[in-house]
């Protein structure tokens, strides 16, 4: 192909992306105000006791289903939505990025992640919803219960990192395989929550929707950013 009709598919196809990039994310935040009304209204109740009740033993509530084996396993996964799981692994990309000669991508997505925390504080502290009393709790909790923090952090952590990580390769399997270990992390986290009894599932998908808003945005900047030239910028991926 001639290289000005190379740039311009190249071209197109980022368009593209971006296009699909914003209508998710619009779609995402959308689904969380929606989310968020539903709770509010008390609509959810049903759906969230159905589902935490479903994973619980019928006659005796503190027994999880799966036994003491699978209870452990969500306990470790749980983990991986902690801040110290999530601080460690941010600072090992913090400083692959550096190593990588990308300092200002490594700056950007210090501030990405700390916005979205403070994001995910601030609309516990808005909703302020209770913690679910149905079931016992299998881990100790103390804040708010809408939207979900585990689930939140987790989403903007693990696709903020797949996204930067992924702007450093042209290999378009690689740039999926961030993505996607990125979106099963964060899965996995959500339903760890659940399962221990410690937030109504409505949590855990408000949850999942803001911070993919937030992740998605967060890429959308920084491909505005890298064409303005002030932080490195996308490679180009590969046919």
């Amino acid at each position: 192909m001639p290289r000005p009709a190379l740039v311009t598919a190249l071209t197109s196809r980022l368009e593209t992306a971006t296009l699909i990039v914003l209508l998710a994310g619009a779609g995402a935040m959308w689904a969380f105000f929606a989310l968020a009304a539903e709770m509010l209204e008390g609509d959810l109740h049903g759906f969230d006791e159905t589902i935490l009740l479903a994973l619980r033993n019928p006659s005796d509530l503190s027994d999880p289903i799966g036994g003491p084996q699978v209870e452990i396993v969500m306990r470790d996964l749980t983990a991986l939505g902690g801040v110290t799981i999530l601080t460690l692994i941010s600072a090992s990309v913090l400083i692959f990025l550096v190593l990588r000669g990308r300092h200002a991508s490594a700056l950007f997505l210090g501030v990405a992640i700390i916005g979205g925390m403070l994001l995910s504080n601030l609309a516990k502290l808005g909703f302020a919803r209770p913690r679910p009393d149905l079931v016992p709790h299998g881990v100790d909790v103390a804040t708010a219960s809408f939207p979900s923090g585990h689930s939140m952090m987790a989403t903007v952590t693990y696709l903020t990192l797949a996204v930067m990580l992924a702007r450093t390769d042209e290999r378009l399997r690689i740039r999926a395989f961030f993505v996607i270990m990125a979106g099963v992390l964060a899965v996995l986290v959500g339903t760890s929550r659940v399962y221990l009894g410690v937030h109504w599932p409505s949590d855990v998908l408000a949850g999942w929707t803001l911070g993919a808003a937030w992740a998605l945005s967060v890429w959308l900047v920084a491909r505005w950013l890298a064409r303005r030239g002030r932080i490195e910028p996308d490679r180009i991926p590969e046919e």
